[in-house]
């Protein structure tokens, strides 16, 4: 388990999600007969491999990294659709999943469940195309309080409807009548029908257009603001990420490779990976240069490297890097990082000025 992470600047609140040395491996053998035939072993895929993080109340926490790197296997642990391998998940101090689940009080859990939400990448995939907007922002308050009265959920969504956006009489169109930001809105809509207080958005934005974007993410911190939400943000795109979130945590082939606050980590990157990523960032300013591009590849996951797991694509490898996993540590310009070369101090030093 990593070192506690400081609390973010700007009167967040105390610890609501805490996950420790969390992985997750699927079994992608072939069958069994076949093994047996062929006299091969079985194949784990480690899709997340010892994730320690801590999430404050009121906060934004972006995860970034390239596809394959088990940023959606994170979000999916949270919200139990996966269970953890090994690893323990607590919020607000109730067991999860992982040591101690079973022996946890249940009801302690149910409430934890309830008052955790996930807004998935395509909107058009997570809403059934048979059912009225309705009836799906009335799903989640039907199966978590029961009986309720129909007018009562009636008007409920309806003011959901409105807190997003959009009208009450939208509740009688489909999904497909809608367009791709207002579709994420009926999700948005649907994720705050239990009132929530955590949110884990899975890419919410990545299939909109870059104007429809803007709206959703405007929309976001509103209602972040107004029912005191936190978040957890996933996505590709760290221009986005910079404008949402608080903190932001760097992932790699599993493992979180670099945590801090999204200011500190845009100017003053501490880990290769980082710093690459930042670098394909596209730049106005650069508009007719050239532009290094991320170098190499992402190595098989199935077969991972040793050492350190970047450096097969690191300018700063040495023979340390290669054979041992370095681990998340404090760094002196404030958050972690997992990397010999900047606790060695052989890492170049780089401040970016932001606009």
């Amino acid at each position: 388990m990593t070192a506690r992470s400081p609390k973010p600047a700007g009167g967040k609140g105390d610890d609501l999600l805490q996950l420790a040395d969390v992985a997750r491996y699927f079994d992608v053998s072939p069958p069994w007969l076949n093994r047996v035939l062929e006299r091969k072993p079985r194949v784990l895929l480690k899709a997340v491999d010892g994730v320690s993080l801590t999430i404050y109340r009121g906060e934004t926490l972006g995860l970034v990294g390239e596809s394959g790197c088990g940023k959606s296997t994170v979000a999916r642990l949270i919200v139990g659709l996966y269970a953890p391998t090994r690893g323990t998940i607590r919020y607000e101090g109730a067991v999860l999943a992982g040591e101690g689940a079973a022996a946890a009080d249940a009801g302690a859990q149910r409430r934890a469940r309830r008052s955790m939400q996930m807004i998935f990448q395509d909107p058009y995939a997570s809403l059934n195309p048979r059912w009225r907007v309705e009836d799906i922002v009335a799903e989640p308050i039907r199966v978590q309080e029961g009986d309720v009265a129909k007018a009562a959920v009636d008007a409920r969504v309806g003011a959901l409807l409105e807190q997003v956006g959009l009208a009450p009489a939208d509740g009688i169109k489909y999904p497909h009548q809608f367009s791709g930001g207002q579709r994420q809105r009926i999700s948005i809509a649907r994720a705050l029908a239990v009132n929530p207080e955590f949110l884990v958005c899975d890419e919410p934005t990545s299939a909109l257009d870059v104007s429809v974007q803007a709206q959703v993410l405007n929309l976001m911190r509103e209602l972040q603001q107004r029912l005191g939400l936190t978040y957890l943000f996933i996505s590709h795109n760290l221009a986005v990420v910079h404008h949402i979130a608080d903190r932001v945590g760097v992932m790699y082939l599993g493992r979180v490779v670099e945590l801090a606050p999204t200011r500190r980590l845009f100017t003053q990157p501490q880990h290769p990976y980082t710093r690459m990523l930042l670098d394909a960032v596209p730049d106005l300013s650069l508009t007719g240069k050239s532009r290094t591009a991320v170098a190499g590849e992402v190595p098989n996951p199935l077969d991972p490297p040793p050492g350190c797991a970047f450096h097969p694509r690191c300018p700063l490898a040495n023979d340390r890097c290669r054979s041992e996993v370095p681990q998340l540590r404090a760094v002196a310009v404030g958050g972690e990082a997992a990397c010999h070369a900047a606790e060695e101090g052989r890492l170049p030093e780089r401040v970016v000025a932001l606009a």
